[in-house]
């Protein structure tokens, strides 16, 4: 596990919709042979790269040993290009995980996203076949279009919250036993979309998933 204070890094990536704004975070410990690339939720909505949730995810692959990357969707911040309903925003993710895998070529590829950002990244997922997929409430009912022909093949955690006011806890349920039986459902009890007061809990849950699977080798 990692301790201490991580560094972090200005990154400005080129993407299909121009360049793309993101950070790097890297551990302050020892590092794994995996890197994390992390989607931020709806751009329509506020959502950035600097969302609390994503900062802990981030927080927790650093944690793990893990650089993490965390960057704006096209039309976020910094980053070029106009919002693109989750179909060009899948190309986004595509394109940074690209970059992560020619910065860190050893390492395997850990992907991630909370909400907009988990679909998108679910989505993702099926061509770029991550070694892990962490989806932090997943709004599998709106964004049920680019969802449709996702299937994922890796190891999967989808961590919802049961008191979740924006997706309802039942359609994640729903939608996975119908489509995604392999992926992991961690339920947290009272816990609302936002994760107001719960992110140590996230954190909690998803580092003790990670350290429950093979852990990853060293990097040489």
């Amino acid at each position: 596990m990692g301790s201490g204070h991580s560094s972090r890094d200005a990154l400005s990536l080129r993407g299909p919709a121009g360049r793309i704004e993101g950070l790097l975070d890297m551990p302050a410990g020892p590092v794994v042979s995996a890197v994390a690339v992390i989607c931020h939720p709806h751009p329509q909505h506020q959502g950035t790269q600097l969302n609390k949730v994503v900062h802990t995810i981030s927080r927790s692959m650093n944690e793990l040993g893990a650089p993490a990357i965390r960057f704006n969707f096209r039309g976020v911040g910094a980053s070029e290009g106009t919002f693109a309903d989750g179909w060009g925003e899948t190309e986004d993710v595509i394109a940074v995980a690209e970059w992560a895998r020619n910065r860190f070529p050893q390492a395997e590829l850990w992907l991630s996203g909370f909400s907009f950002g988990a679909a998108v990244a679910i989505r993702a997922a099926t061509g770029l076949r991550p070694a892990r997929l962490i989806s932090v409430a997943p709004p599998v009912a709106r964004m049920a279009g680019l969802l449709a022909d996702a299937r994922p093949a890796c190891p999967w955690l989808v961590v919802q919250g049961a008191a979740d006011e924006v997706v309802a806890a039942a359609d994640v349920q729903r939608w996975l036993q119908a489509g995604h039986p392999t992926a992991e459902l961690v339920m947290l009890p009272e816990v609302g979309h936002f994760f107001h007061g719960r992110l140590t809990l996230l954190r909690e849950t998803l580092t003790a998933w990670v350290t429950a699977g093979r852990p990853p080798a060293p990097a040489g």
